[in-house]
């Protein structure tokens, strides 16, 4: 049997890292990609101890060149791709009236066009592995607000490019499904935390215990949580599912 190849975006930190150190006991071969050496150094540490290869790649998926060069590098290293999981793209929460050209068009340029581009390079292996494809979006693609313009736009944007990618991959057999996370506790989301509580005169402390009422959920989710969607969706049990938004938001959106 041949050794199985996931490239995993965003792997430096939070949903991301969790997501490749959950791979690294079903893949072989784990590509990290990320802006931040040192903390991608980490990932590939931890992904190693649990017992998979990997080929840790910091680059700037934002620019144009950037996803031809790993999908080249990750062939180069270990093979046919079998998986892609794209996490990469911050994006930041600035009021609609507040944000300038070059904030928006920052947002676009790493979430989407990245993952766009990347899934593009790497689609002539993924059809000949029959590979799988996850594009990581948010449940802000369902209810934008003007204080977070550019994260709702740009996951519903996600949320219809992976649409249209399951769409081409119908005929050309790969998977390809978004994942829609809500409300998860990750060195992000903390450091939002820690700017935003100040700016309403309360603590870090108050800001972190209001926020699950306000939203209507029990609790924050876990970057390990979502990883083991993510992993569900890339392995052979979920084979037959495509083209799905899947939500894992401990019950925020209230909607059928």
């Amino acid at each position: 049997m041949s050794k199985k190849v996931a490239i995993v975006t965003g792997a430096s930190q939070g949903i991301g890292r969790s997501t490749a150190i959950r791979l690294a006991s079903d893949f072989d071969s784990l590509v990290l990609v990320a802006r931040n050496r040192a903390n991608l150094d980490e990932t590939a540490r931890m992904a190693e101890q649990a017992g998979a290869s990997t080929l840790a790649i910091d680059i700037d998926l934002a620019l144009p060149e950037a996803a031809q060069e790993v999908v080249d590098r990750a062939l180069a290293a270990f093979g046919p791709i079998d998986a892609l999981l794209n996490i990469a793209g911050a994006v930041p929460q600035i009021d609609l009236f507040d944000m300038t050209d070059e904030q928006w068009d920052a947002g676009f340029a790493l979430k989407l066009h990245g993952a766009r581009r990347l899934t593009v390079a790497a689609w002539p292996s993924l059809k000949e592995t029959s590979g799988s494809v996850v594009l990581m979006s948010g449940n802000s693609a369902l209810f934008p607000k003007a204080p977070y313009a550019a994260v709702g736009t740009i996951n519903a944007a996600i949320v219809a490019l992976a649409k249209a990618f399951s769409d081409r991959g119908i005929a050309d057999g790969v998977q390809v499904n978004s994942v829609l996370p809500g409300p998860v506790m990750t060195g992000r989301r903390r450091s939002y935390l820690e700017h935003w509580a100040p700016l309403h005169d309360m603590s870090v402390e108050e800001a972190t215990a209001r926020f699950p009422a306000e939203a209507g959920i029990a609790r924050y989710g876990k970057p390990e949580e979502i990883a083991e969607l993510m992993a569900f969706l890339v392995s052979p049990a979920a084979k037959w599912m495509t083209g799905s938004t899947l939500r894992m938001d401990g019950g925020e959106v209230k909607s059928v």
